[in-house]
């Protein structure tokens, strides 16, 4: 009986390494990186200050290197969680596989933030990053204390007017444009069309090196991009926590106009719009887009 016994825990304790093995990041981690195994993946984030949590959820080709210039928050009794999402950079994912989805880094996100026990958080999500944090709202209401939305990529069914089409149809031309570009071979040239397209021309060839080579970091990751999913009025209604919109003066009109199609079904304040920036809205006008978000925040 001992014999079994022994060779019963020996072989949970190995199945116990094996299983923390499969999930050690297969990666180099940054240096200025945290990393947990979130839902079988090594999430890795970027953690600083102390006091009441702000998780920033980036969005499409890029990662928590887009919020550099909000870890300054962490100053003001904020502790800032800056995530780069499942197979984005530090991870290099060529696009292959069958866990990548709005839903899936909506799930990820919520056992996060459990996992860290961060209680109620201020969620702040860009583009892409903005549908995630919709699915979270939607899906563990109860891990929000607000809700930001810098051009947040919500999704919600339109009319059939012109104008109702072009922004219901605008997300998945500039995926599907991206997706189609990035066959031809050159990762650069599908990178530049692809922010051209959100900021308005000539913004890629202004870009710095690095800012760069962090869209080039996570270009392929639109491979596995699919469709956002549809947000409900129901979905809406069900927010009971303070939520600020955002937009630029040269973002693209989608965005504004999705929000417009929030407040049909309750009341929201107006959308703060962001001067003298566009899409990228948090490092083109970090200063003003800083103090507008801190002023929320330290009303709630």
């Amino acid at each position: 009986m001992r014999r079994i016994m022994v060779s019963f825990l020996f072989a949970v304790s190995t199945s116990t390494l094996l299983w923390a093995q499969e999930i050690k990041p297969n990666w180099p981690i940054p240096s200025e990186l945290k990393w947990e195994e979130i839902n079988g993946y090594p999430m890795a984030y970027r953690d600083a200050g102390e006091g009441t949590p702000i998780l920033l959820v980036h969005g499409s080709t890029s990662d928590y290197r887009i919020w550099n210039a909000q870890l300054t928050l962490s100053s003001a009794s904020y502790r800032v969680l800056a995530v780069s999402l499942r197979h984005f950079y530090p991870e290099r994912w060529d696009g292959t596989g069958t866990d990548f989805s709005i839903e899936q880094h909506a799930q990820d996100i919520a056992t996060l933030i459990k996992k860290l026990n961060l209680g109620r958080v201020h969620l702040v999500g860009h583009s892409r990053g903005g549908a995630v944090a919709v699915e979270v709202a939607k899906s563990r209401p109860e891990v929000i204390r607000t809700l930001v939305l810098p051009d947040g990529s919500i999704e919600m069914p339109v009319s059939e007017t012109a104008e109702a089409k072009e922004a219901g149809d605008f997300t998945k031309k500039l995926i599907g444009t991206l997706q189609e570009n990035l066959k031809t071979g050159d990762p650069a040239k599908a990178a530049e069309v692809f922010v051209d397209m959100l900021s308005g021309p000539g913004t890629w060839l202004r870009f710095t090196e690095p800012t760069k080579e962090m869209f080039l970091a996570n270009i392929y990751s639109a491979l596995g991009d699919k469709d956002r999913p549809i947000t409900t009025c129901a979905d809406v209604k069900k927010f009971d926590f303070p939520v600020l919109l955002m937009t630029a003066d040269k973002s693209p009109k989608k965005f504004e106009f999705m929000y417009s199609e929030m407040r049909k079904c309750r009341e929201f304040p107006a959308t703060v719009v962001i001067p003298n920036a566009a899409h990228g809205m948090q490092r083109q006008n970090p200063d003003v887009f800083n103090r507008v978000m801190l002023d929320f925040l330290s009303k709630h």
